[in-house]
């Protein structure tokens, strides 16, 4: 009974801490002093002038950060499909495959993010010929490709290490009950390997998120774009400081929770 009483008296404990846990980081706390800061900052160098032309450009500013979503989302998708297969090649008996999947992830994995956009931008065509037709081939296309390779390289090497997480003993125990390589992988790797994958793979789309922000150097209309060309619409000092902090709060307010979110993973999972 005694050893019952003090197994759940830290639990009964912990209970506070779960709802003080964002007070308790530092960076949170950092942030959130920043913010503070950056709001009465804010609130001294505008005036309500700028405050109302705000409100007027806020619905362009959300399609922006839609825009920003929407690369970010499929920048992701993309990265994670070739990640999977790259990962998968790293991992295969043939040591030719292995060595061409290692060249691929060190070629993309160290490669600037803003290289590879521009890379992306003018290498590939602006349209695309298709016997009579021509289709375009929108900047927004190649900002992607250019977002999901070095996102494919990292999702490969996340693969790769959860794989080689899973224990000999799993593979063998499961051999011995008659299962198929293909059953094992299905049924017993994947399941785990998807739990230890998803921290990982949260903070990488945090990370591309904020890198969909270049976008707009290479035109395309995303939220950067759309509050410097409100910015210099407007032409006023006070609203350039209120639209971009806005910028900077929106940004936050999308990738923070994804971040806090991820943090809670990796504690559970730590815990089992």
């Amino acid at each position: 009974m005694a050893n019952e009483l003090a197994w759940k008296k830290p639990q009964r404990e912990a209970c506070p801490g779960v709802l003080m846990a964002p007070l308790r980081d530092p960076w949170f706390v950092l942030l959130l002093a920043l913010a503070v800061l950056g709001v009465t900052w804010t609130a001294t160098a505008t005036t309500p002038a700028a405050v109302k032309l705000l409100w007027h450009w806020a619905p362009a500013l959300l399609r922006g950060l839609g825009m920003n979503i929407q690369l970010s989302v499929l920048a992701m998708a993309l990265g994670t499909v070739l990640g999977l297969f790259v990962g998968a090649l790293s991992l295969s008996p043939s040591s030719l495959l292995r060595r061409l999947a290692r060249g691929y992830v060190l070629a993309f994995r160290n490669a600037p993010i803003l290289v590879l956009v521009y890379f992306t931008t003018y290498v590939f065509p602006f349209e695309l010929s298709l016997a009579s037709w021509r289709v375009p081939f929108p900047d927004w296309i190649k900002v992607v490709i250019g977002l999901g390779l070095p996102a494919s390289a990292i999702v490969a090497e996340i693969f790769r290490g959860a794989i080689q997480s899973i224990p000999i003993a799993q593979w063998e125990a499961a051999q011995s009950l008659a299962f198929r390589r293909g059953q094992i992988f299905r049924m017993i790797v994947l399941p785990q390997c998807v739990r230890r994958m998803l921290p990982s793979w949260m903070n990488l789309y945090a990370s591309i998120t904020m890198s969909t922000s270049l976008a707009s150097l290479v035109g395309v209309h995303d939220l950067v774009d759309t509050a410097t060309i409100a910015s210099n619409t407007v032409n006023r000092t006070d609203f350039t400081i209120l639209i971009y902090f806005t910028l900077l709060a929106l940004f936050f307010a999308y990738c923070y929770p994804i971040a806090r979110w991820t943090r809670h993973l990796e504690r559970r999972h730590a815990h089992h």
